[in-house]
């Protein structure tokens, strides 16, 4: 089984920087896209970005485009998320998760068969 397990998370001004990473045992390279969704009381999960890991092709959401910079380290296996120019709306619990590569919209939580326990993110305004 995939065990996902995040870290990285904190609190930070506006325009600040953060970097999560996604440690991913038994989650082979080119087996599974990893992505990192983001949860907020009230709100649908929504998808931030993600990895395919055998490949490195990415995807990201338009509201992290250009500030969020998601890749894939292999001899650690894991993934890493790189948070620039914060904002206080990226305010979050954001989720690790993994699954298989083929199932479209690749953005369905539910294609997803992995979920780490999420770390918390806050921006301050």
């Amino acid at each position: 089984q995939v065990q996902l397990v995040e870290s990285g998370g904190g609190s930070v001004q506006t325009g600040g920087s953060l970097r999560l990473s996604c440690a991913a045992d038994g989650a082979p390279a080119g087996r599974y896209r990893v992505a990192w969704f983001r949860q907020t009381p009230g709100k649908e999960r929504e998808g931030v970005a993600l990895i395919y890991t055998g490949t490195g092709v990415t995807y990201y959401h338009d509201s992290v485009k250009d500030r969020f910079t998601i890749s894939r380290d292999l001899a650690k296996n894991t993934v890493d998320l790189q948070m620039n120019s914060l904002k206080p709306e990226d305010t979050a619990m954001y989720i690790c998760a993994a699954g298989e590569t083929y199932k479209l919209p690749r953005w369905y939580p539910g294609h997803y068969d992995y979920w780490g326990q999420g770390t918390q993110v806050t921006v301050s305004s």
